[in-house]
């Protein structure tokens, strides 16, 4: 079944604008409720499915909230509101409290006028594409309220950010500490203001957190791992060694080190993987992304790990790791993803793992990542209508086939579009930065043209 509602991250858009409206979510989590209340699920004799909600700091969140799990509840599932709490926390407590599902309500790196809804299942991964479209499915379907006696309760979730705290802790070794250490935390005025300092403070650093005032507008606005110039900024101001952004729902990150120089999830990833490989302790290979630099690619060649590319977003690197059985795979966005350490991508999670790495072999980012040159990439967003397909035109081919000409073999060109945004991403990647650069506005005017 082809998906209606559900995209590379769940259903998402802007709010008041279909889908994104109270009626559609109360609908979105009646048909939800009825899927995991299917008899097939193996409930206890006598329970109902549980379900829990979390949410970031968006001012739409308490209008969407209300509105799932008034549709769970109708459809007789008990809910436990854990309140804002990063959407890699939902994924844990899901599976921590055997719970049947998570829900998040969070629209991740986008603008506040934006929210989505996505679930995790049981174990804390994200839904099968059969239980998507079987909620699809029951969209179709009016809403038919139980009977008074088998409707679902609410509760609120005591200590859910205290939980995860302990969790994130527990991925960071024993026997090393963050003492010395001084660090600036960009939190996107998001989901994690109130948990990812405590983290690293408990950890024994010195924590300045940033950007950790949400008041349901600001997030992501001007700070967080999509605007890094402002922890740039933070680092040197406050003189840290370095610096942790994570994006509004909190399962991306980038760092910056103590010159106020940025590093991306490419350059974090192979420092994991790096570290790994060099302690035994890497199982497999790495999953990246079309995305990912082909500095990371040769670097993987040159150590001898496997490297395998997925399509683009995080539940594509997901599902290729567990076809091949590997734990460790990421995008250059900051998406990283440590089986071993959690079931799905994590930003304060993946900041311990190059923390971890960084302490144990005492060398700083710079050094870590000194032996992988990264290739000059230049990444456009062209804005575009619902429906348009601007790469089909032959103008724009034209401009692709003429940029791979220039290009030699010694770089590549990548159009996609946006799985979260009407937007088609122009990246061209090569060894001469002005070639790339010139090539890559020179596809972006041709989508223009063509629109």
């Amino acid at each position: 079944m082809g998906r209606k509602y559900f995209g590379t991250d769940g259903v998402r858009g802007r709010v008041g604008e279909f889908p994104i409206t109270p009626e559609f979510v109360l609908h979105l989590g009646y048909a939800a409720g009825k899927v995991l209340a299917r008899s097939d699920w193996h409930l206890a004799a006598g329970s109902r499915p549980t379900v829990l909600i979390g949410k970031d700091t968006r001012i739409s969140g308490y209008l969407l909230e209300s509105a799932l799990q008034s549709g769970l509840i109708a459809a007789g599932v008990d809910v436990l509101l854990a309140g804002p709490i990063p959407t890699p926390a939902v994924a844990y407590l899901t599976r921590a409290l055997r719970l049947q599902a998570g829900v998040v309500i969070s629209a991740s790196h986008n603008p506040y006028e934006d929210n989505g809804i996505k679930f995790f299942s049981a174990t804390g991964s994200k839904l099968p594409d059969e239980i998507e479209s079987a909620i699809e499915a029951g969209m179709d379907e009016p809403v038919v309220t139980m009977v008074s006696d088998k409707l679902g309760k609410a509760k609120r979730l005591d200590d859910a950010a205290g939980r995860y705290i302990e969790f994130c802790k527990s991925a960071f070794p024993y026997e090393l500490d963050l003492r010395g250490l001084k660090v600036v935390v960009d939190c996107a005025n998001g989901a994690a203001y109130h948990i990812a300092g405590h983290v690293f403070h408990e950890l024994g650093a010195d924590v300045v957190s940033v950007a950790a005032q949400p008041d349901g507008k600001n997030i992501n606005d001007g700070c967080g791992a999509t605007k890094p110039k402002f922890l740039q900024q933070a680092v040197l101001e406050h003189k840290a060694d370095l610096g942790i952004a994570l994006d509004g729902d909190a399962d991306r990150v980038v760092m910056v080190d103590a010159q106020g120089k940025l590093y991306d999830g490419d350059q974090l990833l192979y420092v994991v993987a790096q570290h790994r490989q060099k302690t035994g302790s890497m199982k497999g290979g790495v999953v990246g992304t079309l995305m990912t630099n082909l500095a990371f690619e040769h670097a993987m060649l040159r150590m001898g790990v496997p490297f395998a590319r997925a399509k683009v977003g995080d539940r594509y690197v997901m599902e290729l790791l567990q076809q091949q059985g590997w734990q460790l795979g990421g995008e250059n966005s900051g998406h990283i993803i440590c089986l071993d350490r959690h079931t799905t991508g994590d930003g304060i999670i993946s900041a311990l793992q190059v923390l971890h790495a960084l302490r144990a072999s005492g060398l700083t980012l710079a050094e870590a990542v000194a032996d992988m040159q990264m290739y000059p990439q230049v990444l456009i967003n062209v804005r575009i209508g619902k429906g348009q397909d601007p790469a089909s035109h032959s103008s724009v081919n034209a401009a692709v086939i003429a940029a791979n000409e220039a290009l030699a073999g010694k770089g590549r060109v990548l159009l996609r579009p946006s799985g979260t945004e009407p937007l088609l991403r122009v990246m061209v990647e090569g060894e001469d930065g002005e070639k790339v650069r010139f090539w890559a506005e020179n596809i972006a005017d041709a989508v223009r043209a063509a629109l």
